[in-house]
């Protein structure tokens, strides 16, 4: 009851007229950052950062807060109708997404995409609301050997899972973990695979490497086969967008389960959106009714996807907020804001400042209702960009291409890493090879290194320390269930057919 108290008198400070002001205003900058590909919650949070320095701290950060997860909306945008992320989280949208665009499906993709991050997004908050201090604390539990056992449960995940043939996408795992690995090394210093290049010292950029697999990979798709635009001829209304209850009930339980995974992952130190839409693709993909159509226009996986990435966002509020310990790069900006207002989070803020933290949390709730309402409005003007000829639409998608890879680390370089990134994709999708195990590895590999590699020194190089405890213990086990599991059931096959054979010829 106490805490119903709390969220009572939050909406008294939320619902203020400057409050809510300023939570429109984050959601709607919040869905144009996250639809823009090269910018991100990150870049958008430190750029209107310094303006909100002298407004309310509560209404500063609920402004911030918006922008937030509303660029979680936005970026699904590029990916469903170009298949071009606008934000990293939103990679894994663009799997089921865009192939939604090219069967004439595209405001139907947006429309779930909208309902499964407005159904994340509320049980994040609901979460957030009841359990944030408490998970927060178990978010604690995940050291260094935990993350690490983590996130090579999803690298021995992603290879199989996309494309029909698994052995391609481990390839292109490998792939991803190989061109992850350049850079200076992050214990000794020394330069690793940069060729003597300068621009190769901070590594691959992401962004312009995103954009060239998924965005310009389709430009050069799009010139070199003419695509059928009669399913895109009439005008798409919202209504249209809309879902029927079957297609509603299938999204239902993805959108649930996959928000209540991303409120999770939401906690875990430096796991961030993009993890959590990755997690939540993964989990549909194994246990989802229609996972055998996943990756080939699914509403479930762009559901799993949206749900996920949100959820994530707003679960990354509980270690802040609790505990003062970022769960993404963008709550790190906000921790730098909430320090700049004089705010200090940790266990103490729920009691020194409650109108903040409460004002901040009821906000969400009404944030993630504009956000919903801001992008099912702006559906059928969505649609109208698809309708656009190939002859318009090539030199569009190239320029927001250049643009994106150009504003990422303001270097020509990013430019050209992106143009080679997008003709190796193509080749790779020509010879049906999937690039998101290879785009998803380049992400995680990083996050794996520096957790095992902060492993060993808290062991001083001893590896039973990834065997010490009951979470990696349970993780590792499942990393070898994972492994062998597809060994089994082709031997329980082979068997069954063995013996349909032989009762066969008994017959």
């Amino acid at each position: 009851m106490e805490v119903f108290q709390f969220l009572f008198e939050g909406f008294t400070v939320a619902l203020s007229f400057e409050n809510v002001l300023a939570a429109i205003a984050g959601a709607l900058l919040g869905i144009v950052v996250g639809g823009l590909p090269g910018l991100g919650s990150v870049t958008g949070v430190a750029l209107l950062l310094p303006l909100t320095f002298q407004m309310d701290p509560t209404t500063g950060i609920i402004m911030l807060a918006g922008l937030y997860y509303g660029s979680m909306y936005g970026g699904s945008f590029s990916s469903i109708l170009v298949n071009m992320p606008g934000e990293s989280s939103a990679i894994t949208t663009a799997l089921d997404g865009y192939p939604l665009t090219k069967k004439g499906l595209a405001g139907k993709a947006l429309f779930t995409s909208n309902m499964s991050s407005f159904i994340g997004g509320t049980i994040g908050i609901i979460i957030l609301t009841f359990m944030g201090s408490f998970l927060a604390k178990i978010g604690l539990a995940f050291g260094p050997p935990e993350i690490a056992a983590v996130i090579l449960l999803a690298l021995c995940s992603i290879g199989w899972l996309f494309g029909e043939n698994p052995r391609k996408g481990l390839i292109t795992t490998f792939i991803g973990i190989l061109i992850a690995t350049i850079g200076v090394d992050i214990t000794t210093g020394q330069p690793r695979f940069t060729f003597g290049s300068m621009n190769f010292l901070g590594g691959v950029s992401f962004i312009p490497l995103v954009i060239g697999m998924f965005g310009f990979s389709q430009i050069i798709e799009m010139m070199t086969q003419k695509l059928n635009k009669e399913k895109f001829n009439k005008k798409i209304t919202l209504k249209e967008s809309m879902l029927n209850k079957s297609e509603m009930k299938r999204i239902i339980a993805p959108s649930i389960r996959t928000g209540l995974l991303g409120s999770f992952v939401g906690i875990l130190p430096g796991a961030g959106a993009t993890t959590g839409s990755m997690f939540s693709y993964i989990l549909e993909k194994r246990v989802g009714k229609n996972k055998g159509q996943m990756g080939k226009g699914a509403i479930e996986g762009v559901a799993a996807a949206e749900s996920g990435n949100n959820s994530t966002a707003v679960g990354a509020f509980a270690p802040l907020l609790s505990l003062g310990i970022p769960g993404s790069g963008t709550t790190a900006v906000l921790l730098g804001g909430l320090i700049m207002w004089g705010l200090q989070p940790g266990p103490l803020m729920f009691q020194n400042n409650p109108d903040f933290v409460w004002g901040l949390i009821s906000s969400m709730y009404i944030g993630n209702l504009i956000s919903l309402l801001a992008s099912l409005a702006i559906i059928p003007l969505l649609i109208h960009f698809i309708r656009i000829p190939n002859a318009i639409l090539i030199p569009i998608i190239t320029v927001l291409c250049v643009l994106g890879a150009y504003s990422a680390r303001n270097n020509m370089f990013d430019v050209w890493l992106m143009l080679a990134a997008g003709v190796i994709a193509f080749l790779l999708i020509s010879y049906h090879y999937p690039i998101a195990p290879l785009v998803l590895a380049f992400v995680l590999t990083p996050m794996l290194e520096t957790a095992i590699r902060q492993s060993f020194s808290m062991s001083n190089g001893d590896p039973s320390i990834f065997v010490r405890g009951p979470i990696t213990i349970t993780l590792l086990s499942m990393i070898v269930l994972f492994v062998i599991s597809p060994m089994i059931i082709n031997v329980v096959k082979k068997k069954k057919r063995q013996e349909q054979d032989s009762d066969f010829l008994a017959s």
